[in-house]
């Protein structure tokens, strides 16, 4: 069957089970969007790139499918790399598909030309510049089987506009045959075993999951594991949601702002188990004084991670699944696990999670409400505490809902005060921390599981970058709801300016009312509302999950006064770890015991 180049792109894409794409047309890449509108595959039109890269990303994250974005070339493909860069950092399976301009005109500087291969080198696991359109049904067959395998991550196939208006024949190739490209899957038994002579043998084990345990739908093997061996868990910040916050195993997030329970016992650890993940800096703290007891295991499906960061004494290439399901049977096969041995080590960090929680000012000595704090601004009502906003927000959504953030201290308070009960119900941007993120994110998360309740949590900050895609969702009829945590500043530069910068604010404050957040929704065709007080918080939460034909925005005020804790100062130690000021006798009481 003869056809386009273009045509045979956007067959292409059908079968590879493409259901959705998020894009914005342009000169080079238009052949290929005519096409579209035969097809069954529905297309998104974002208001910037930047945004059909970032709901591709979203998209990514609660289907376990890849998303498929589609740009212009030049303008249109650089606006998309921060996207790629993201979701490269926290092996998000995402294809690009780029315009370019006709072959005879690259490398002249032609309009709207840009090195889109070259340039995305770095931040995608491969590129294919495609110079023949009868190599069009091959290559998105390899982008999608190079995204979804091994360690997922994005791809990016660049099309000349000449080859897409080209003619070729028809076929789809019935397998993927990449010289080279050979993903880990299976474990080596003879690491399983001596994996599991270090799980046996260890007093103080630690398993430190990250967020491979969801790429490789390891939830159910962990949670196995876990209970099986009696062994505390922590999950990174790309991992929330993948072990139970409400399972007594549960130790929560590591990290700079992780839970004092967590972060102490890595520190005290005498074993790590590190299940999909990559001993990140923000995890590690000062690695020379990371764990220092701990004999470690590591599993990552990446060769690259083992040993990258911390060498492991036994390190272990496979899928994390796999790879869990055999430490399991080689640890039954082994009979009595004695984990007995454990009952001082789970009731001391039992003691830390009970008597060091993540913690707020819940009230205050002039009578005003717990929720608030009576650093108001002139003819205001006491200002919101943002963690009250997200612990209610939290009680009266749906179980199923979905939780987006965007990057800085609201996305700490939301991993902190949330619960996090079920795998895939939480989308940020971790490993790159992209402000922008939480918006295009959640309209992507919409698309991907339309029954579910999605929530965005913003700062005014984040908003501002990408609150354009509302636009988007008004017109797709994505009835996403986003929180605002407005406290007219970049609150978490400004904690590290007040921190570590003798409280010098320089370039942070962005002011509560400019822009009017209830207009611009409005304006953007979504139903806007402001809170001020904590008497109007729930309300308008439950207002908000009323409305299922539009987004809704709530501009929540909220103190810029406000800090994450606990927080472990960048290039300390985790033993350096701050918390909350209420905390520091509990916090004294708890080192004297160890």
């Amino acid at each position: 069957m003869q056809m386009t180049g273009a045509q045979a792109l956007v067959k292409s894409l059908e079968h590879g089970g493409v259901e959705v794409i998020f894009g914005l047309p342009g000169g080079a890449i238009l052949p290929v969007y005519d096409p579209i509108i035969d097809s069954s595959i529905r297309h998104v039109l974002v208001r910037h790139e930047q945004g059909a890269g970032h709901m591709a990303e979203g998209y990514a994250h609660v289907t376990g499918r890849p998303g498929v974005a589609m740009v212009t070339s030049g303008p249109g493909a650089t606006n998309i790399v921060t996207p790629l860069a993201d979701a490269y950092m926290d092996s998000i399976p995402l294809v690009c598909i780029t315009g370019q301009v006709s072959s005879s005109a690259i490398g002249t500087d032609a309009f709207q030309e840009a090195d889109i291969t070259g340039i995305t080198m770095g931040v995608t696991k491969h590129n294919w510049l495609i110079t023949d359109a009868n190599e069009i049904p091959r290559v998105i067959a390899e982008a999608f089987h190079v995204a979804t395998t091994g360690r997922p991550g994005p791809v990016l196939v660049d099309v000349p506009k000449d080859v897409a208006n080209a003619t070729m024949e028809w076929y789809w190739p019935e397998e993927v045959d990449l010289p080279g490209y050979r993903p880990a899957a299976a474990p080596d038994p003879a690491a399983v075993e001596a994996a599991a002579e270090l799980i046996s043998s260890a007093s103080r084990p630690v398993i430190y999951a990250g967020g491979g345990i969801l790429k490789s739908r390891a939830t159910e093997a962990l949670l196995e594991l876990a209970e099986l061996t009696s062994t505390p868990v922590v999950t990174t910040l790309m991992a929330r949601g993948a072990f139970p916050d409400s399972h007594p195993l549960c130790l929560g997030m590591p990290g700079m702002h992780g839970s004092y329970g967590a972060v102490t016992a890595m520190q005290q650890a005498d074993l790590l188990v590190a299940l999909g993940s990559r001993f990140d800096d923000r995890v590690t703290g000062n690695l020379a004084a990371f764990a220092p007891g701990a004999k470690v295991v590591h599993v990552d499906i990446d060769a690259a991670e083992i040993g990258k960061v911390r060498r492991p004494d036994v390190g272990i290439v496979a899928d994390c699944r796999l790879a869990i399901e055999a430490l399991s049977g080689s640890l039954r096969a082994r009979g009595d696990l004695r984990t007995s041995r454990l009952a001082p080590w789970l009731e001391q960090v039992a003691r830390w999670k009970e008597e060091l929680p993540y913690t707020y000012d819940r009230g205050a000595a002039d009578g005003t409400s717990p929720a608030t704090t009576d650093r108001r601004l002139p003819g205001r009502p006491p200002l919101l505490k943002p963690q009250f906003v997200l612990e209610t927000l939290r009680d009266a959504t749906p179980p199923d809902t979905v939780l987006v953030s965007g990057v800085g201290q609201h996305q700490m308070w939301a991993s902190q005060f949330w619960r996090f009960e079920r795998p895939y119900s939480w989308v940020n941007s971790g490993g790159l921390g992209t402000m922008g993120f939480s918006v295009p994110a959640a309209i992507g998360a919409k698309v991907g599981r339309p029954e579910a309740t999605v929530w965005a949590v913003d700062g005014d900050g984040c908003f501002q970058m990408t609150a354009q895609e509302l636009v988007t969702a008004s017109v797709e009829r994505i009835p996403v709801k986003i929180a605002i945590l407005n406290n007219g500043y970049l609150g978490m530069v400004r904690q590290w300016q007040h921190m570590f910068y003798e409280e010098r604010y320089s370039e942070v404050y962005l002011s509560p009312d400019l822009p009017d957040y209830v207009g611009w929704a409005e304006a953007m065709g979504c139903v806007g509302m402001r809170v001020e007080t904590a008497e109007e918080v729930l309300p308008a939460i439950e207002k908000a999950n009323q409305v299922d034909d539009r987004p809704v925005v709530i501009d929540f005020r909220t103190d810029a006064m406000e800090q994450v804790f606990p927080m472990v100062p960048a290039g300390a130690s985790n033993d350096d770890i701050v918390v909350h000021p209420s905390q520091t006798a509990a916090l004294e009481k708890a080192r004297s015991r160890s």
